[in-house]
This record gives structure tokens, sequence and C-alpha cells, in this order.
């Protein structure tokens, strides 16, 4: 998103999946069952629309509220959560739709007809990247539903690889790049990013070993079979709270009546794929394995490292996205294997660090030294101190989101999203 052009193609391209994601539901659907892991898909749409009327239309143009008295309704940091599923606040569906449809129709022609300052580039990256989050909330909502998976998934994708590989690289020690520079605001000529990943800096990373792939379900099984959540030796403190809530394998995954494993992939059950990664297990759950395996978790600057190299890359495989390359935007509705997607790798033979799961770090989501708060306060600053740090996005990140500096940020307990990891040599 370079560019004006660029810039209207991703808005336009950002649009139709939104609907697209809405617009397959029937009111039934629509209407969600409370669930502290998701948004109702209504309020989700509105509050999208809102950053793009409060940010550009309002904050740049003066523009009046297209719906006077629902700021408090749309704001995330306003509206309680359980408060977004009431039918006597958050407007129906209609409602919302024409709401979304007349704040996107003004944005496309205000980015049309007019040069963009550099704040003005920014601003727009940063709604549509927004928007870009709760594509992917939309998305693991449809999971922890059981809905259908999201319109356009092929099946069987399999990243132009299959089997598994095994096998450490060695990561030299030496001084890495972390995180994007400041004054990234212009976007135009220097990149884009959140306030969490600014300002960057050097950091000295002592030499280390990380696995080539990431944890794939064959060696997860291993772990559950042998008795690894029943072994409290290899959970820590928060770990073992979290075991007291009845845990006993990932949250969707259950054995069939022959005694092998299945595993839910939205509203299909499948037996369970060896090859494919392990996918919405919790830190805890990575960290045990990990444990029992006699390997650990790797802390975020290595995962950094290891994905950056010497030279600082954007992306494992260089400097400019290539989705072709990775496992992204919501298109493959079954996993391929932890082999795949070789296209890809890091230099060194890294694979899918970019795209397929979100990787565990054991790192706490902490500011850099000299972090600015970015011109939406809440986007990083309440996560800061609780939250882990995962790394390298999902299947259904989008590409014009994600990085290798990109920081995501989850409570540890949390298995509903799409999170798996890799593993450091001890």
């Amino acid at each position: 998103m370079n560019t004006k052009e660029s810039l209207v193609s991703e808005l336009e391209r950002t649009d139709r999946r939104m609907r697209a994601l809405i617009d397959d539901l029937s009111e039934e659907q629509l209407a969600v069952p409370y669930d502290q892991g998701i948004n109702p898909p209504v309020w989700e749409l509105g509050h999208t629309a809102f950053f793009y009327e409060y940010f550009l239309l309002r904050a740049k143009d003066g523009a009046a509220a297209r719906m006077p008295g629902y700021d408090d309704i749309w704001d995330s940091f306003e509206i309680q959560h359980k408060e977004r599923w009431r039918e006597d606040v958050v407007p129906g569906k209609e409602a919302a739709v024409d709401y979304y449809r007349g704040i996107i129709d003004d944005v496309h022609r205000r980015l049309e007809s007019r040069e963009l300052t550099p704040e003005e580039h920014y601003l727009y990256k940063y709604v549509i990247c927004h928007q870009h989050m709760h594509l992917e909330s939309l998305i693991w909502a449809r999971q922890t539903l059981g809905y259908p998976a999201p319109p356009g998934a092929a099946g069987g994708a399999d990243g132009g690889g299959a089997g598994e590989a095994a096998g450490d690289v060695a990561i030299p020690g030496g001084t890495y790049f972390m995180g994007m520079p400041a004054g990234t605001e212009d976007f135009a000529t220097t990149g884009f990013a959140f306030d969490n990943e600014k300002p960057g800096f050097e950091a000295e990373v002592p030499p280390f070993a990380i696995s080539t792939t990431l944890v794939s379900n064959r060696e997860f099984r291993e772990f559950v079979d042998a008795g690894g959540y029943r072994d409290p030796a290899l959970w820590s403190y928060g770990g073992q709270r979290w075991l007291e809530h009845g845990h006993r394998h990932p949250v969707y995954w259950r054995q069939g009546r022959d005694g092998g494993w299945e595993a839910r992939r939205f509203d299909r059950w499948r037996e369970l794929r060896p090859d494919a990664p392990v996918m919405h297990v919790s830190y805890w759950e990575a960290e045990a394995f990990a444990k029992w395996a006699g390997r650990r978790l790797p802390n975020e600057r290595e995962w950094e490292a290891a994905a950056r190299g010497s030279r600082a890359r954007m992306f494992p495989w260089g400097d400019a996205m290539d989705a072709g390359r990775a496992d992204l935007d919501g298109t493959a509705a079954e996993r391929a294997s932890v082999a795949a997607w070789k296209a890809g790798a890091t230099p060194e033979g890294c694979l899918q660090m970019i795209g397929t799961a979100w990787e565990w770090t054991s790192s706490q989501f902490l500011p850099y030294d000299g972090f600015c708060v970015d011109v939406y306060p809440y986007m990083s600053t309440i996560q800061f101190g609780n939250h882990k740090v995962a790394k390298g996005g999902s299947f259904a990140t989008s590409a014009c989101l994600i990085r290798n500096s990109y920081r995501q940020a989850y409570y540890p307990d949390r298995s509903d999203v799409f999170t798996g990891f890799r593993t450091c040599a001890v």
C-alpha cells in the first residue's frame, strides 16, 4: 500500500472480504451466543466502520457523526464486552450494514478525490490494517462457533509440499535489528508499523538452535498419549492453574470410536492429520510440551532473529511481501504439512515463520524503550505486562498486515485463536 492506487485496491479488497464474512451467515448464525473470545459479527462490522469514520472523516474533515449517539457503542473500549450482545443497545444487521456501507463509500470517494499527505497515507493504512485484524477475529469466531469455513477457503492446500521435516537450524550469535524504525508514520517512504513495534533497536542475541518447523500433531499427540497433561512436573504454576479447568488435550481434539484422535476444523470433524501443525494450543500447553521434549520456547528476540537474519529482512524470504509463499488470507480450509510452503523459508531453512499459525514465544508483551502511543491509545497499552508475545501470523492473517516485526499479544490461557509453536534446543 505504498501508493494511493494501492490503497484504493486494498480498501476495495478489504471491503469485499468483510462483506463476504457477514453476508453468508443466516440471521440465526448472526445471533451468536455469548463467548468471551469473540464478538458478534454485526458489532464487528460497525466497529470497523467507526474507525474509518473517527480517524478520517471526522478527525480530518470535521464530518458530522453518521450515527449520532453511537460512538460509545462502536468503540470497543467504551462498551463492555457483554453489552455487545444486547439487542436493545447494538443496532441490528440492516442498520449496521447501512452505516458500514455509507462510511466505506465516503472513505472511498475521499481517497480517490485528493492527494494524500504522509499523515493521511499513514491513517489510511492504519484503519485498513485495523479492519484486517477484525477479519481474522471473524474467522476464528467461525471456528469457535463451529460455523463453515470462510467463503472462498479451499480444502487441501499443501503449499507445495507434504510430509514432516525434522531438525534444528543453528542461528549464530550477534547483533540483530528488532522492530521497526521510529518515524514510520510516513508510510509512503519509510514503511508502516504499529506503535508496539517502535522504536526499533539493535540487540545482542546469543547463538541458539531453533526448529525448522512448527510442532506437528504427531509430536503433540505423543505428548498427550504419554500423559503429559497428567504430569504436574511439566507444568508451571500458571499452567497448573489452567489445568484445573479440566483440560486434557487441545481444545478442538476428541477421541473417535476407534480410539484415534479427531480434530474439528470449523464445522467438520476430521481424522487428525499427523503432519499438520498443532493448532489452538495455549501458551501453557506449548510450554509444557517443550519441557516434556527436553526443549524450550524461543523468546521474542530469538524468534525475530531467526526470521529476519542479520540483514533484518521484513519477511523470511526477503523485503517484499509475496502472499504466494505463505498460508495467509484465510484461503485454506485444511491444514498443510509442517514441511510445506518451502518457497517461504528463511535462507537458513525455517519454514512457515509467516502464516499458518501464530507462534508462542516465552516473552511478555512489553513496550520497547522509547515507546510512544500512536493515534489510538488503546491499541497496545492495555495489553502490556499480562500478555505473551506471539509472532508470524496465521492462515487467517491478512498478507497486508503481517511482517517479521509484527507483535501479537494474547493471554497465555487462550487456545481459541490460531496459535501453534516451534521450539529451541536447550
